[in-house]
């Protein structure tokens, strides 16, 4: 399997993920992706809709919570799990898709669920190699 650009970490009362991309785009990309394998495996969610997202923040952080917690209102609202995702960053703007599918109990194994994004340990920062790297804890 592919390097998913994730990792989860153990945390004592919440889930969280390291996540690292060479650009911010692609980490925006992956933080949605290990937020959603704390929730389930998403090598079983297809690819049949999708759902454009739109959001500005003030700064990176900002936008990276915002951006998630989009995504899991998309979740509870249309009872939706997601599994890819395309990222454009201009500034404080992000313009985003979510590709997946309806939640499934027969396909889809449910662990975590996650009802919120904490601003705990958040950290989005650029690396001295010009890579990126964030930091996220979910409410579970």
């Amino acid at each position: 399997m592919a390097d998913p650009g994730f990792e989860i970490l153990e945390h004592t009362a919440d889930a969280g993920i390291v996540v690292h991309a060479a650009t911010l785009d692609d980490l925006f990309a992956r933080s949605a992706l290990g937020m959603y394998a704390v929730m389930t495996d998403t090598a079983c969610v297809g690819d049949r809709t999708s759902r454009e997202v739109r959001i500005e923040a003030a700064d990176a952080e900002h936008l990276l919570v915002a951006w998630l917690l989009e995504l899991l209102f998309l979740t509870e609202a249309e009872h939706l799990l997601f599994s890819r995702f395309d990222v454009r960053i201009e500034g404080n703007a992000l313009r985003g898709t979510a590709h997946g599918e309806p939640l499934d109990a027969e396909r889809h194994e449910v662990g975590a669920i996650i009802k919120g994004v904490t601003r705990h340990l958040l950290d989005v920062r650029q690396e001295p190699d010009g890579s990126w790297r964030a930091t996220v804890l979910f409410d579970v």
